[in-house]
């Protein structure tokens, strides 16, 4: 598998013949130069994860990509004329060779006053090749054993002892840290420093950030 972390919680995922680009929103840079992608695949609505003003030009770039969101979000791009495929949870997709498993169905809650939304995880592998967990925007679905977890390392639903305590119960053989747009780079090493003390045995953390195309 050959991830490029672009930004946030945007990734360019390459198993089974298949491109796939996740979560193009507003806190990553670069998405909108992509050709070749066989899918775009949202976890949610939210606009680091969905960036509306962008996505035509992905689309025009990429006219045989199929769009697979979250079923909110999904009828929301319907409205806006954009094709798009829901993704029902537990009802796997197949693109190319690799099969794009939606998990969940809620966004984790930021306060009680505010309403909640969808939101799916995706488990995406293929034959022959490891697999990888993108959870969206909640600690809520666990995907079973996986290889490799893209773990949000902050965000204003999410506290840290919640981040370690989700990563001990999914106990993946890799992780590498992803939404960590609203962080400075010393928050950042911050939290990397801290969580690397609280991984479970033969987890391994990595740092996909500004390493470009890189194979896991």
């Amino acid at each position: 598998m050959r991830i490029t972390h672009i930004g946030h919680s945007c990734l360019l995922v390459e198993t089974g013949n298949a491109r796939i680009l996740t979560d193009p929103g507003a806190f990553a840079e670069g998405f909108e130069d992509l050709t070749g992608l066989d899918a775009i695949a949202i976890t949610h609505q939210h606009i680091d994860h969905l960036d509306t003003e962008r996505l035509p030009a992905v689309l025009a770039a990429n006219p045989q990509a199929v769009v697979l969101a979250e079923p909110e979000t999904a009828a929301l791009l319907a409205q806006a004329g954009v094709p798009v495929q829901a993704l029902t949870p537990n009802q796997p997709v197949r693109v190319a060779e690799a099969v794009l498993t939606p998990m969940g169905g809620v966004h984790a809650e930021i306060h009680a006053d505010i309403p909640l939304i969808g939101n799916v995880g995706l488990r995406i592998a293929a034959p022959g090749d490891i697999s990888l967990f993108h959870p969206g925007d909640s600690y809520g679905a666990l995907p079973g054993e996986i290889d490799l977890l893209a773990l949000p390392l902050n965000a204003p639903w999410a506290k840290f002892s919640e981040t370690a305590n989700f990563v001990r119960a999914i106990a993946p053989g890799r992780l590498f840290p992803i939404h960590d747009g609203l962080l400075q780079p010393a928050g950042r090493a911050v939290y990397l420093r801290n969580l690397s003390g609280l991984l479970p045995a033969g987890a391994q953390l990595v740092d996909l950030a500004g390493q470009g195309p890189t194979e896991l």
